[in-house]
């Protein structure tokens, strides 16, 4: 078996935002198809080659849809059976997918992937989790925009 090189053909971002910034209005699904479409729309016959789409990201609890690289694919207009998965590494996510993308073409598993990653944390939810016992009136609101949440009670916390 020989390993295929592997090539960054292009890149596109969106600008990078801030926290409750100019960006902070848009769906995460709505800024990850955004390079997307620009890419489909840059190259005509690329929807048809793609093998692939994966995105990092690290705080699927919300509108990202918990796959967020699928809808954002979706929604830059490629065709359903594109493939699409999304990768958590925390903050070395969107790198992460990229890593998997090129290791898929070097593998020979794949010849054309978009990678990249996605967040915004001004979208992110508020969550509540399931009460302890049936029927239990007791909630807790827990923000997912940083941090850890729902900690397991057997993890220290020092």
């Amino acid at each position: 078996m020989s390993i295929r090189t592997v090539y960054l053909c292009d890149g596109i971002r969106t600008p990078f935002g801030r926290y409750k910034g100019g960006l902070s209005a848009i769906r995460t699904d709505d800024l990850a198809a955004l390079p997307l479409t620009f890419l489909v729309d840059r190259y005509p016959r690329i929807a048809e080659a793609i093998d692939e789409v994966i995105l990092g990201c690290a705080n699927q609890s919300g509108e990202d849809n918990r796959n967020v690289a699928r809808m954002a694919g979706l929604l830059a207009g490629l065709p359903v059976s594109v493939p699409a998965y999304t990768v958590n590494r925390l903050c070395a996510s969107g790198l992460e997918a990229i890593g998997q993308g090129a290791r898929a073409i070097a593998l020979g598993d794949a010849d054309l992937i978009l990678a990249g990653g996605v967040e915004s944390m001004s979208r992110a939810p508020y969550v509540m989790a399931k009460a302890q016992d049936a029927f239990e009136r007791s909630q807790q609101l827990e923000d997912t925009t940083l941090g850890w949440r729902m900690i397991n009670p057997k993890m220290p916390m020092e």
